[in-house]
């Protein structure tokens, strides 16, 4: 036995020559995969926990019903569209034209013109003081309150941009007052457009 070999040790441990042994640490990988493992388990249990928190702040039940619903929407639109609007015919409608500006024989021009596209014409003549050039604009149509679902819309495709007004009138008859930017009514094919638009059916309300 050599002089540098420690009491009581032999065998593998037992120093001969000029060589020392090599004491290693037990080798510790099984331990680093484990510890690994854990974290990453961990954090994937963070991430979950986190998106449920998430989803709880956020209304996420609430964003999907509100898909679900979209997802409903092609019954709810095969649903029947609203009956089309009832709209008096031109020769339902009595107008009285009224010239407003300093133009002569324009309430008679006037007035020939929606004789030809069907309308029943009633006075014409100038406008009355309250009215004599104080219309600015295209034309004013004045008539009854009930006037303005029905009577107004209809005489008002003959004279796009027309302002209305309502008085205490208990007649259907409606007044044509001619303004000062008057030059002319609308083409009969415009105005037949715009009358077709007027009784279109309504779209049907969407619960979407």
């Amino acid at each position: 036995m050599s002089m540098l070999t420690p009491p009581g040790m032999g065998g593998k441990y037992r120093i001969t020559g000029d060589k020392y042994p090599r004491m290693r640490r037990p080798r510790r990988r099984s331990k680093l995969v484990l510890a690994t493992v854990a974290s990453v388990a961990a954090l994937g249990l963070a991430g979950w926990g986190t998106l449920q928190l998430i989803d709880v702040f956020t209304g996420g039940d609430k964003q999907a019903s509100a898909a679900d619903r979209k997802a409903d929407c092609p019954s709810a639109k095969a649903s029947a569209p609203a009956p089309a609007k009832i709209l008096p015919k031109p020769a339902k409608i009595t107008v009285n034209v009224y010239n407003a500006t300093p133009r002569g024989g324009l309430a008679k021009a006037a007035a020939d013109e929606l004789k030809k596209r069907g309308f029943t014409i009633g006075k014409v003549g100038n406008a009355t003081a309250a009215y004599d050039k104080k219309v600015p604009g295209t034309g004013l149509l004045l008539g009854a309150p009930t006037a303005a679902n029905g009577t107004f819309p209809v005489l008002g495709t003959q004279l796009p941009g027309a302002a209305t007004k309502t008085d205490a009138r208990k007649s259907g008859d409606v007044d044509l007052i001619i303004g000062t930017k008057f030059k002319a009514f609308s083409t009969p094919q415009a105005a037949a457009t715009a009358l077709t638009a007027l009784t279109k059916p309504a779209p049907a309300p969407s619960s979407c």
